[in-house]
Formats: C-alpha cells, structure tokens, sequence
C-alpha cells in the first residue's frame, strides 16, 4: 500500500488524522515551497512564490503553527481535512499583518531614532513639534469569567491599585462569553447576549464612575450579534466600542453605525491612509486606532493622523508592544493634535531593554521624552543574552 492509500484507508476507517508539522524550503531558483505533514504518513505541498525561507518559516510559525499569540488557533494536531475552518482562523480570526509590512514598519522607525540621534533632536521635534508634554493612556483589565460577580472586587481593586494610575481599561468581550481571545464566534445567541450585558454591568459596577471603560472585540462578531452587544451595552457609557467587526471597511461598518449611538474605534489593522480613507469618508466610525507597527512605520501612521485631522476625527495609537514601539507611540501622539490618548500595556515600565527604562508614568498619563531620537539606549548585554535559541547577534 502506497502512502497515499494509506491515507484514504485511514481516512475511510474514520480514525484521526492529524497535522503534524508545516515547514517551508526555499529553492536556488527563489522559489518557495510549502509541506504540511500529517501522523498518517502522507504530507501536502504548495507553493508561495519568492518569498525568503525564513519570512515563511516566521509565518507559518506566528499564524499557523502556534507561536503567535493566539496559540489555539495552530493548525498542528488539527484535523488536515477541516480546511475552511483553518482558511478562516489563519485569514480571518488571525489579523492579516502583513510580514513586510511590519518589517518596513520596524525600518522606518528606526530611520526616525536615527535622524533624531544624528540632529540631537527627540523625534516629535523632527515631527513638527510637541501639542503636548504628556499623553493620557488606557491599560487592559485581567481576564477571567467576567459573569462571576465574586471575582469582581478584587479585580477592580487591583486595576485601581495600579501604581501607573490608569483611567481607562479595555474590558474584553471573549472574558464575557467564556471564549478564547479571536476565537471562531457563531452568531451569538439571546443568552450570549444577557452574558455581555451582565459582564459589562458589573464593570461598570466595580470599576465606577470614574473610569472609562472600552468594550474590547477582536473583530469576532456578526453584523447582528454585533448591534445586539451594542444595545446591550449602552447603558454603561463606554468610551469606545473597538472592533466589533472584520478589520477593513465595508457597508457592514455603515449598518452598525445607524444603529447605535456608541463611539465606535477601529484601526489597529489598517495599512497606510488610503486604508483609513473609507471610514472617513463614509464616517463609519468616531476614532481610529493605527498601529506604527503595522500602518506602515512612523511616516505612515502620520499620514493617516494628518488625513484624520482633516475630517475633524480623533486617533489614538494602538500599543501593546515593547520600549521601542511605546517610545514611538508617544513621540508621534506628542506630534498629533486630534490623539488625545494612546494604548499602553501594565507592563511597559517593566521592560528591561534599556540600560534604564526610560518610560514614565504617573496619574494614568505619559511623560513625552526630549531625548534625542526615541529617547531609547538599549542594553546590548541585556539584548544578546536575551535572544532567541539559535539567533545569531544582530545578523
């Protein structure tokens, strides 16, 4: 019996065939080839043009074998004949960053450090000059079941605890429905729904009236349960409703927007300005929320805040990343007139990159660097004790 008898046999006795491995091997003629193996013997094969071995090795390993940070949407030890449900977790449920994208990205803020440092100048000077000498910032609150009302003062008690001081806390609606983060989410039902309110009700409970609170999604929802979750969460006053839809514009952002008076943020996903300009020109949404990382470095996510301006809608900076990007972040909100807040994780002053961690924080605001460049001096014995397995230093 051949491999690929075996295969059918296997498939055909009705027992479980699992992926096992996806590698990637780029040929002397530039091409690049893929091989998904499985337990039963048999291994697939495609193709993804010229790509590096290396790009695709990172990609397979962030959005397919698990190594990202949505580890449960990994294709290894799945089923290798559900495909459509792998189609969607890799292109949908995982945010469609391209790798380019974020490699460029990481250039072009480097370039601004650099110009910064050769002109003995921090960047927001560079930039046009700082509106500001601090930014507002908003933090995450802990996951957990966020129906369980018991669990509910301790958490509010360590988010007020909090030595940064944060005012606004991301609530994320997958901790209300009992779902991992980005995970395949049907339409919810008339149950799922009293779930979220209930959710929101004892944030709003727990947290009080003086903080704000962001009903977090990760663009899992339908345009039905969507509008339902937003319904059930008015009463709460959140201060955005971010990316309760799939990331990119559509009508599907138009039917939501008739049919609620939440502010409404998204952006994290978007590429350059002429991804932004459809929201704005269809006013889809009340603010948009890029990332340099992943809008195309400094330089681009400028441009989409100077387009932003212009149509008389706020930005903030989507941040959940290390020193160098939170230094980004707040060098070019410092250059932005219409971002009055950016994203930052509890952690970030924790972060030991640098010879001496140059964020601060206090009152739930950012103090604005005038340091030359980003305001960064990374430790270089820190860094190369800290690579990864196998990562030559500075290749």
């Amino acid at each position: 019996m051949n491999r690929l008898d075996k295969a059918y046999a296997v498939a055909a006795a009705g027992s479980n065939v699992r992926i096992t491995a996806i590698k990637a091997m780029q040929l002397d003629s530039g091409f690049c080839l893929i091989r998904v193996d499985t337990d039963a013997g048999v291994s697939g094969y495609g193709e993804c043009s010229h790509l590096s071995g290396a790009i695709a090795r990172s990609v397979i390993e962030t959005h397919a074998a698990g190594g990202g940070r949505l580890p449960h949407l990994a294709l290894i030890g799945k089923d290798p004949l559900n495909v459509r449900v792998h189609h969607h977790n890799m292109f949908y449920a995982f945010p469609q960053r391209r790798p380019h994208m974020q490699v460029l990205s990481g250039i072009d803020m480097a370039l601004w450090d650099l110009a910064g440092k050769l002109l003995n100048q921090p960047v927001a000077k560079l930039l046009g000059g700082s509106f500001r000498d601090d930014i507002e910032l908003y933090s995450h609150c802990p996951q957990g079941d966020f129906t369980d009302a018991a669990a509910w003062p301790d958490r509010a008690a360590e988010l007020k605890a909090d030595p940064h001081g944060f005012r606004t806390f991301k609530v994320d609606i997958h901790s209300a429905l009992g779902l991992n983060m980005q995970e395949y989410v049907p339409s919810l039902s008339p149950g799922d729904i009293r779930k979220v309110r209930r959710s929101y009700e004892l944030a709003r409970e727990h947290l009080g009236d003086d903080i704000d609170i962001i009903v977090h999604c990760h663009c899992e929802l339908d345009i039905p349960s969507a509008i339902a979750v937003a319904e059930a969460v008015e009463p709460i006053k959140p201060i955005y409703y971010e990316d309760p839809i799939q990331p990119g514009f559509s009508e599907n952002w138009l039917a939501l927007r008739r049919t609620t008076r939440l502010p409404i943020m998204t952006g994290e996903n978007i590429e350059l300005p002429e991804q932004a300009l459809p929201f704005l020109e269809n006013q889809a949404v009340d603010c948009l929320q890029p990332d340099i990382v992943y809008s195309g470095g400094i330089t681009g996510t400028k441009a989409i805040a100077d387009l932003t301006a212009l149509y008389r809608t706020p930005i903030t900076l989507h941040n959940v990343s290390g020193l160098l990007l939170n230094m980004a972040s707040q060098q070019l909100a410092a250059s932005i007139f219409n971002c009055p807040r950016i994203e930052c994780t509890r952690g970030a002053t924790g972060l030991a990159w640098a010879k001496t961690n140059p964020l601060e924080i206090r009152n739930g605001r950012m103090k604005i660097s005038t340091a030359p460049g980003l305001g960064v001096e990374l430790d270089e014995e820190y860094l190369k004790v800290h690579r990864a397995e196998g990562e030559p230093y500075w290749a």
